[in-house]
């Protein structure tokens, strides 16, 4: 193939060469070369072509902790990708449908709030990792030469926050970065089982993703091993950031050179619109910012990936035979409810679940998601859609009545001024956080939604768009009474107001001032009638969350874990008056259910499970099903504050089970059964294993319960006494096994050394340090049953020697206030104070100082600005030395700057360097003479 793909490179003119560098490759008629087009959206499912399978949402595969039905889902998708690829029209109309494909996500999901949470599997490396490969696999298929589909991960790298995600960056200390964020892409990529990547839009450590020295350094450093070339695409309009939002290059030219020679290979950018891109890479290739080979070296990876899907060899292909048939077929449906069964998780349960329809053949089902099921961004277009009502329906086959009642407000808005209600009609109203709502035209269930002239009409059955102009507000009007509002559009921040010339009601009003006001009249009170089904029920089942398409979704991060206030009053005003209540949480991302937990007796979860969630959720609440899916991600108190947003070092934040010290409302890895389990029998084949050595661990399972079922046999490990800031735990491996009444069976693992490895700052490498750890089964990350000690053999590490040796700033024990920015556009990173106004420190812990003389350090201080610039080295109390910051001009350009030290006591010293004013420390070193000056550089 390489022969092959060097012949056909050679054959190309430059110009052809540099068309391929975008997304939209055209037809080399000449060489019988078809045009070619990266990315395919196929997450859950293949997105944005049409009628799909669709399948649960990525954080629900995840919940299933189940590598062969996550790469069983992924063949499903990669099939249905193969056909739409040949049998079905492109949205452009032109071309085939891509097989390169743009999942899964392995972002891990640090931070709950997260608009894209629904795309991840979990908030663990390892379980992430896992779960990707098994993806990829499916996507990819098992034949030695050809690909069924080309996997690409997302998102490359720290990417977990939302808004203003193209000018923000994600701080990432050493071992932050090689022990969490890497960890998920490592394994994957080194295995094979990806193809490709996508860089992201943030920044990390104050340099773009798109011009990150990590792709080559990291990525393709894997990749090398596998024997393929990685292929690495841009996000969508993400190179023109690098000027326009970032302005990290001053023109476009220089930031699409930089991005090439970084590592990327295809741009996408300006959508079909090839031109632009083309323009500018051929500018920097006539100014010298690149070279030919550059632009060869892109295109021979774009040339070998299209080898192996086949797209040369037609009759080779094994692929190429895949029918339209495929798609929605019933072994895909069958895969469906499969997937969806398997990812429901029981958090609590009181002996209400599994019910019983001879004793409670009464049945209300009640909530915003009591009988709907919503489509996300990148989900296809559901085939049918069978909701929880109509589940549990079909499941009863007449023993049984279901009653559902949205709970929802039926009202109208009638204009202040005209008496006239808005629309001519009444509206179903639903609320869905931080006051924002949809209003649903009574009858036709078609969500009212602003028009291009500002004009309103409910006319979309269905929310699914990238600009969403169907949310509003109703704001108490300033100078109204307790039922006068104001209706103000979301997305626009505009209000309703009655236009002079025709009267026709138009979104264009600035101020409050100028909007109209609306009466609000009640005609049908949701909560009462939601209260009535309930008095009437044996059971409630109450089925709350969110709408995947509003608050909490790509460009738009979550403001809090809590329910909507309307969807919380709810669920109280149900329990009041049946007792036996449940709550289903159909959501995206965790809630803070705390007072459900208290005072309820079941609460289950689930993502928006795809088409089949109904059947689903029947089979689990009836218990044809047990419960067989694990939270993959921690769901913390409704009291407890979370950290900051873009805080992403999850050591020193506390950051998920790992970190976090407090008690969780769910613990990650938290899910019930029917049955019960017992553990028994745990056993290393080795109390003692060297740093580079394997031991065997085996535990017996049994089930104990009259009932089959699923466990998820996790084993975590944690060090003892570690000399550096351990994880609590964390996760080595996991199996899933299901048993009978009875039935018991040993589970092995096989526990390498590097599963205990952390990422030592002194040598800049993963490292196993010799002493005591613990093994752990457990039924979750707080669920401990069973532990026994394992030691590790070998030399202990010495001291941190720093006299002599030249330290990274970055490579510190701990920290207060520094922020951690680039030392250079293409290489390095650096430290600086967070606020310039207040010093920020850095802490090295129990460094060998002996002999040191003089001390100098690496800075750059762009500008003069207010207040002093120095740098304050200390060992413990002591201080060794002060030294002022110059000016260099630049922030990425440097000087060295010197002082002689006092005089350092023996032993080992806590060095602690303190920055004072706006300056950027890159490296220091400590020397027994005097160290020669040097030239700043940038």
């Amino acid at each position: 193939m390489s022969k092959r793909v060097d012949d056909l490179l050679d054959r190309l003119t430059l110009e052809e060469r540099l068309a391929m560098l975008h997304q939209y490759v055209p037809a080399v008629p000449r060489l019988g070369i078809a045009s070619f087009r990266t990315g395919t959206e196929a997450l859950h499912g293949v997105a944005g072509l049409g009628v799909a399978t669709v399948f649960p949402q990525a954080v629900g595969l995840g919940a299933a902790w189940d590598e062969d039905l996550v790469r069983a889902v992924a063949e499903a998708v990669s099939v249905e990708a193969r056909a739409f690829h040949r049998h079905r029209p492109t949205p452009t109309g032109s071309g085939t449908n891509g097989l390169q494909i743009w999942s899964p996500v392995v972002n891990l999901l640090r931070d709950p709030r997260w608009g894209r949470n629904e795309e991840g599997y979990s908030e663990d490396p390892l379980h992430t990792a896992r779960l990707g490969t098994a993806y990829c696999r499916g996507l990819a298929g098992d034949h030695p030469e050809y690909l069924r589909a080309a996997p690409v991960l997302k998102h490359f790298l720290a990417y977990n926050n939302e808004n203003d995600r193209c000018v923000t960056s994600s701080g990432l200390r050493p071992r932050v970065l090689h022990e969490y964020d890497l960890a998920a892409f490592r394994p994957i990529i080194a295995s094979g089982a990806a193809t490709g990547a996508m860089a992201a839009y943030n920044l990390v450590n104050g340099r773009p993703c798109h011009v990150s020295p990590l792709i080559e350094d990291e990525l393709r450093r894997w990749a090398r091993r596998t024997g393929h070339e990685l292929f690495v695409v841009s996000d969508e309009e993400a190179p023109w950031n690098l000027v326009e939002l970032e302005h990290y290059f001053e023109d476009h030219a220089t930031s699409h050179a930089a991005a090439l020679k970084a590592g990327i290979d295809s741009f996408t950018e300006h959508r079909e619109d090839s031109a632009t891109v083309i323009g500018r890479l051929r500018e920097a290739l006539e100014r010298g910012l690149i070279e030919e080979e550059d632009v060869n070296r892109a295109v021979r990876r774009q040339l070998q990936l299209r080898f192996r899907l086949g797209e040369f060899d037609p009759d080779l292909d094994p692929y190429v035979g895949i029918g339209p048939e495929v798609i929605d077929c019933p072994e895909h449906r069958a895969l469906a409810l499969r997937a969806a069964t398997e990812s429901v998780v029981l958090l609590k349960n009181d002996g209400l679940l599994p019910l019983n329809p001879e004793r409670a053949p009464r049945i209300a089902v009640i909530g915003p998601h009591a009988d709907t099921l919503y489509e996300d961004w990148y989900s296809g277009t559901l085939p049918y859609q069978v909701g929880i009502a109509a589940g549990l329906q079909g499941a009863l086959e007449g023993s049984g009545e279901v009653l559902c009642v949205p709970g929802a407000d039926r009202i109208k808005l009638l204009s202040r001024s005209t008496g006239e209600p808005l629309g001519g009609t009444a509206f179903d109203v639903q609320e869905w956080g931080d006051g924002v709502l949809t209003l649903c035209e009574a009858g036709t269930g078609r969500y009212l939604g602003l028009q291009d002239d500002a004009s309103l009409a409910a006319d979309r059955t269905h929310l699914k768009n990238w600009f969403v102009n169907e949310t509003f507000r109703l704001e108490p009007a300033p100078d109204g009474e307790g039922d006068t509002f104001l209706l103000r559009n979301v997305r626009t921040g505009r209000y309703a107001a009655l236009d002079p010339a025709d009267g026709r009601v138009r979104v264009n009003a600035a101020t409050p001032e100028t909007a109209e006001r609306w009466h609000r009249e009640l005609l049908r009170d949701g909560a009462a009638e939601a209260r009535a089904a309930a008095e009437q029920a044996d059971v409630a089942i109450v089925v709350l969350g969110n709408h995947p398409m509003i608050n909490g979704r790509e460009t738009e991060d979550r403001t809090g874990i809590a329910l909507p206030e309307t969807q919380e009053a709810l669920l109280r005003t149900v329990a009041a008056v049946r007792p036996e209540t449940a709550l289903v949480v159909m959501s995206s991302y965790p809630y803070a259910v705390d007072w459900a937990d208290a005072h309820l007796p079941a609460v289950l979860w689930t993502a928006h499970g795809g088409q089949e969630t109904g059947r689903a959720l029947a089979a689990v609440l009836l218990g044809a099903a047990d419960p067989a899916g694990r939270l993959p991600q921690t769901w913390y108190r409704g009291d407890e504050a979370l950290p900051h947003p873009l805080d992403y070092d999850i050591i020193k934040a506390g950051w998920t089970y790992q970190y976090h010290r407090a008690a969780p409302l769910y613990p990650f890895g938290h899910g019930l059964s029917y049955t019960g389990f017992a553990y028994r029998d745990l056993r290393l084949s080795s109390a003692v294993m060297a740093q580079d050595g394997v031991v065997d661990v085996s535990v017996t399972l049994a089930d104990t319960g009259t009932r089959s079922g699923s466990e998820v046999v996790q084993l975590y490990v944690r060090a003892v006494d570690a000399r550096y800031e351990a994880p609590r735990l964390r996760l080595a491996d996991f199996h899933k096994v299901r048993l009978d009444p009875g039935q018991s069976r040993e589970v092995t693992f096989r526990l390498p050394a590097e599963r205990l490895a952390h990422w030592d700052v002194t040598t800049g490498a993963f490292t196993v340090d010799p002493g005591r750890y613990e093994v752990l089964v457990a039924r979750s990350a707080e669920d401990i049953v069973l532990s026994t000690p394992l030691t590790v053999t070998g030399v202990s590490p010495p001291p941190r020697a720093l006299v002599g040796r030249h330290t990274l700033a970055v490579d510190f024990d701990d920290y207060t206030d520094i922020t951690l920015v680039d030392a250079t556009r293409v290489k390095g990173d650096a430290v600086a104070p967070a606020d310039p106004a207040h010093p920020a420190t850095l802490l090295f812990r129990s460094v060998d100082l002996s002999g040191a003389s003089h001390f100098e350090a690496d800075v750059a201080r762009a500008a003069t600005g207010q207040g002093e610039a120095r740098l304050e080295i200390r060992a413990g109390d002591h201080l060794l030395t002060e030294i002022a910051v110059p000016v260099t001009g630049d922030h990425h350009t440097w000087t060295t700057v010197t002082a002689a030290t006092a005089t350092v006591g023996d032993g080992h010293h806590d060095l602690c360097l303190t920055l004072h004013g706006d300056f950027r420390l890159a490296s220091f070193r400590f020397t027994a003479h005097a160290p020669r000056s040097k030239e700043g550089a940038e």
